[in-house]
């Protein structure tokens, strides 16, 4: 199976420029065999909100706003699923930092995570997630998403682990130097692929640094995109190696946990 990471800069404000970069990208990864491709957080808005207003200004409804709608036509004609980070508004007007999955024909919209764990200014925008961490089963694979600073929080990943994911789905928006070099450990410590899209580009003096990573569940990095370029890293997974959790002989990395021990 073939996943694909898509870096780019998206356009602040503007979803329609959005939607047209990053189809393009998204047809870059069919083209080369990609069947699920992630895209960055808040891929259709840009991030560095100043207000409330700007956010409400892009929010859509999830699965019935137009951000949605536009994935699930494109994950239809080519044949792919989809997670890409999007500015949800809820029917009571509660603005969340979310991720929508989408597939081909027969899937169309499959489900939404929102954000749990908010970094810096976000919190003045956005409600934290209250729909918890989820793993989709998509056929070909069992595909757990998480956002951004979600990675910080190692519970996160085990999370989604322990309920079946192959593959993680990590859409970012990176400024910290830390998560390129710590994916493939949240990779190897729960025997799980890993695909952090990030963006690139700045926006009102914040830098995101690019370095978009697909990890393997041996720590490895498959992966790694430009620091400053808009492209698309697609390589081949084998999901026999996310099934398999032992390390050895005598460990299995899932079944020597001892949990009793890890309360406080």
């Amino acid at each position: 199976m073939k996943v694909a990471y898509v870096q780019m800069e998206p356009v602040f404000l503007d979803p329609e420029a959005n939607y047209s970069r990053a189809e393009k990208l998204i047809r870059e990864a069919a083209d080369q065999g990609a069947k699920l491709v992630v895209l960055p957080e808040l891929f259709d808005t840009g991030y560095n909100f100043r207000s409330r207003e700007e956010v409400e200004e892009v929010a859509g409804q999830i699965p019935d706003g137009p951000t949605t709608e536009f994935l699930v036509e494109l994950a239809k004609e080519l044949e792919v699923f989809i997670v890409a980070g999007t500015a949800e508004k809820d029917e009571k007007g509660n603005l969340y930092n979310s991720a929508v999955l989408v597939g081909p024909v027969g899937w169309g919209y499959i489900g939404k995570y929102r954000k749990i764990h908010l970094f810096n200014r976000e919190k003045l925008f956005f409600r934290p997630g209250n729909l918890g961490f989820h793993v989709f089963n998509i056929g070909i694979a069992k595909v757990g998403v998480m956002i951004c600073f979600d990675w910080f929080f190692p519970e996160s990943a085990r999370t989604l682990a322990l309920k079946g994911a192959d593959v993680i789905a990590h859409p970012s928006n990176l400024v910290m130097p830390y998560a390129p070099r710590a994916m493939p450990i949240r990779a190897l410590e729960n025997r799980v692929y890993t695909i952090t899209a990030n963006r690139i580009g700045e926006e009102f003096g914040l830098r995101f640094i690019g370095k978009s990573t697909i990890a393997s569940p041996r720590a490895e990095v498959l992966a790694m995109g430009s620091e400053d370029k808009e492209e698309v890293g697609v390589v081949e997974i084998d999901l026999s190696l996310a099934r398999d959790k032992r390390i050895n002989e005598m460990n299995d990395i899932f079944k020597d946990r001892r949990p009793q021990y890890y309360t406080l």
